[in-house]
């Protein structure tokens, strides 16, 4: 099991990695502010743990999209609820999305996480202005 950030981890499937982001969230990019965190918080939740994948799609790069569940919690949904995940508006479409954007907004207003910075700036947003 290896973690390339908050939202991409890598899984052992049928003997080979796999490559799986999590659907529907996206946290801080590398030199954001909580990509460390939100790297953290998912390496702890998946660590020498089985995981299962709900596969939602695949993507340009040829990663799994999928909600991960450990120990029956969604890991996609306790980066939101931490404060580690943005809702990733644009690919979110699912009608639990909204339970996960109701969500954002507790966790938002209560400053946990990336929501205690000041301007937290989403990873969409910051990636288009360094580009």
């Amino acid at each position: 099991m290896g973690v390339s950030d908050g939202d991409t981890i890598t899984v052992m499937y049928e003997g080979k990695d796999e490559k799986v982001r999590l659907y529907g969230t996206d946290s801080p990019g590398k030199s954001q502010a909580f990509s460390k965190n939100a790297k953290q918080f998912t390496s702890e939740m998946v660590y020498g743990k089985t995981v299962e994948v709900k596969t939602k799609d695949n993507d340009r790069y040829g990663r799994t999209i999928g909600i991960v569940i450990v120990e029956g919690e969604s890991l996609n949904e306790a980066l939101i609820k931490n404060g580690f995940a943005w809702v990733y508006r644009k690919y979110c479409k699912a009608a639990f999305c909204e339970d996960w954007l109701n969500l954002e907004v507790v966790t938002r207003y209560g400053k946990i996480g990336l929501w205690s910075e000041p301007n937290p700036i989403p990873p969409w947003e910051f990636r288009h202005s360094n580009e």
